[in-house]
């Protein structure tokens, strides 16, 4: 059986195979992108037994499962920035003058913002997570692995300050409903974009389709299909605009 590094190694390797916008991202520090990547699973296993961050039998599955699953759509989310926040688009070559906002919603062990974060460098990252041991976790991650494109809230969500993100995005969080929809697109600014990682197509329509009956927004809403290397399992990312 292949390692988690191997593993983690070569499902970087396939997602930039498989699209040029990440391989653009990705290309200029591979290397580096990986060793953090491997030692964030680090932290995670070193936290595990105690705060019960994420439900994994070993290695391996921490990085095929949340790793690679966190990294598996940034070809998706590098273009909603491009959408949302030209001016805050992320690309290899410099920094942003206007870095775009994202926040991880209800972020837990930090993911997918955590990967998200060291991925796309010249964003800025919100963490927003309401259990305090939860929430001391990601700082640790933040000094351990110097991200200073991270900052860490611990707030409930709906008291996180509105008005300011280019993109919320949440991994296993909950599933949608108006008041919980509401509440994010508060936080977005202008023009702002929910994207939420989830499974399978039906399911994802049928929650989808709960939400329009019951909301009273009128939402514009698409699925995107991605592939998680060595998982074989459906994967679509739920992209919410009103």
């Amino acid at each position: 059986m292949k390692s988690a590094e191997s593993l983690l190694q070569e499902g970087i390797n396939a997602l930039r195979e498989s699209d040029s916008h990440i391989d653009r991202i990705i290309n200029p520090r591979c290397e580096e992108i990986t060793n953090l990547l491997s030692r964030y699973m680090n932290e995670i296993e070193l936290f595990n037994p105690a705060y019960g961050l994420v439900g994994v039998k070993d290695r391996e599955e921490l990085a095929v499962k949340h790793i690679l699953d966190s990294v598996a759509p940034l070809g998706i989310i590098s273009r909603l920035l491009e959408q949302a926040h030209p001016a805050g688009a992320a690309h290899p070559a410099g920094a942003a003058k206007h870095p775009a906002q994202i926040a991880d919603a209800g972020s837990g062990a930090g993911l997918p913002g955590i990967p998200l974060a060291i991925t796309l460098p010249d964003c800025r990252f919100s963490l927003i997570e309401r259990m305090s041991r939860r929430a001391g976790f990601l700082w640790n991650v933040k000094a351990a692995l110097n991200l200073s494109n991270v900052t860490v809230e611990e707030s409930e969500l709906e008291k996180s300050k509105p008005d300011r993100f280019a993109l919320v995005t949440f991994r296993a969080f909950k599933p949608l409903e108006p008041k919980l929809l509401s509440v994010l697109f508060k936080i977005c600014a202008r023009g702002g974009i929910i994207a939420a990682y989830k499974g399978k197509q039906k399911k994802t329509e049928e929650e989808t389709a709960r939400l329009i009956k019951n909301s009273e927004e009128k939402i514009n809403w698409e699925t995107i299909p991605y592939t998680v290397p060595f998982l074989n399992e459906e994967r679509r990312m739920l992209i919410i605009r009103l």
